[in-house]
């Protein structure tokens, strides 16, 4: 069995799983919230470009990391579901270094997660990816819920709001890529957990409640203002159009400089052989190499890397200019210099938006180049082609050889 086939078997498997066995106090550690997983590690996955197996180690696990759940006591479940995995890997013909890949997965979402390895990062990340959304009030409603219906009985609310401001400050991202994305997200889902402490301390009357709401409705209304998904979402979707169309211009380069190749190639090792027999073609047979040669050149000039200088300097940072997500104005720096630069734009959200700004800018102005120099090389192969075949027709039919 392929390692496709076997994905697509582990998602069979798992969603029958819970369909067959119901268990209505798993609020929030059902279905949904494996499916969730999977889409987070699928996301952070592909961000990384991961080889086939560890991929397939990612998927599998996220879908099986808490199937325990439905068969094993709560405080067991990573390791009854490391036992389901394990199985099933190898009944389909799973080799061992997946099987072992997928186990020490599942075992890190262990709280307190402890990931050694990138692929075990990218399950833990995506296991707790909803403590960065909005997503989080609702699946603290949930898990609270779940822990209520486990041990029957009420779960206080502020006792519950105190354990879960412990847990989000005791929790860390592994994965640079959720700590640049989510740990904003994570911060204000902090700050509204304390705001609703210090009310609960305060026990005020009626008006503290009235200033209360008032402070929940500006921080609902700052959080609008700030980035969200959608725009992380149109940062990516955007640098991948600029990307696919960069990659179209090349090959479309490439499908100029080889065509044009082949026929300056005949012209030069057949026809001219021929020009001292026959004068007439000497016009059209140049026109034509030139029309090849000027093509060549502007669809060389698309696909020509431009030199950067490939350093940044402290006064860049500071002013908030380098783009640190473009290899051309890093490749020089040392790597703690470079880390150096990552750390302070990823501790900056108005640095880290302006670079991905100025980064999409810059691939516009290169594609902008790419297709105006694109258009030149085709519109003088399409008229230089079409005068000089038209240059032979006449070169042979109205001059005598």
């Amino acid at each position: 069995m392929s390692v496709t086939e076997l994905m697509k078997k582990a998602a069979l498997y798992v969603r029958n799983a819970y369909s067959e066995m119901k268990k209505p106090e798993l609020v929030y550690h059902c279905l949904a919230h494996t499916e969730h997983t999977v889409a987070a590690a699928e996301k952070i996955a592909d961000h990384y470009q991961l080889e086939e197996e560890d991929y397939a180690a990612v998927y599998i696990a996220a879908w099986f990391h808490d199937i325990g759940y439905l068969s094993a006591p709560a405080e067991q479940h990573e390791e009854k579901g490391i036992e389901l995995v394990s199985a099933f890997i190898r009944e389909n013909g799973g080799n061992d270094s997946l099987v072992g890949k997928v186990e020490e997965c599942i075992l890190a979402t262990k709280m307190p997660q402890n990931p050694v390895s990138l692929i075990s990062r990218i399950v833990c990340d995506a296991d707790l990816f909803h403590f960065g959304t909005e997503d989080f009030e609702t699946t603290n409603k949930q898990v609270r819920k779940e822990m209520e219906a486990r041990f029957g009985q009420k779960i206080p609310g502020k006792l519950w709001r105190i354990k879960a401001l412990d847990i989000l400050n005791s929790q860390k991202f592994h994965t640079d890529y959720c700590q640049a994305l989510l740990q904003k997200g994570k911060q204000e889902n902090v700050d509204r957990i304390k705001v609703r402490i210090e009310d609960d301390n305060s026990k005020k009357s009626k008006k503290h409640q009235d200033e209360f709401t008032d402070q929940t409705e500006a921080l609902t209304e700052d959080s609008k203002k700030k980035p969200t998904r959608g725009v992380e979402t149109m940062f990516r979707t955007t640098s991948t159009n600029h990307l696919r169309l960069s990659e179209m211009a090349d090959t479309k380069a490439n499908i100029m400089i080889t065509v044009n190749s082949i026929i300056a190639s005949i012209l030069v090792s057949v026809l001219f052989r021929k020009l001292e027999d026959d004068h007439r073609l000497i016009i059209p047979a140049m026109m034509f190499l030139i029309t090849s040669l000027v093509s060549i050149v502007f669809a060389i000039l698309v696909t020509r890397p431009n030199v950067t200088q490939g350093t940044f300097t402290e006064e860049d940072l500071t002013k908030k200019r380098a783009n640190l997500l473009f290899f051309g104005n890093f490749h020089k720096m040392s790597l703690s210099d470079y880390q150096r630069g990552i750390d302070a734009m990823m501790a900056d959200s108005e640095f880290l938006y302006g670079s991905m700004t100025r980064d999409i800018y810059n691939l516009g102005v290169v594609l902008g180049r790419k297709y105006k120099l694109l258009r030149v090389a085709y519109s003088f192969f399409m008229f230089g082609f079409i005068i000089s075949v038209l240059s032979f027709v006449i070169a042979v039919t109205m001059f005598k050889k």
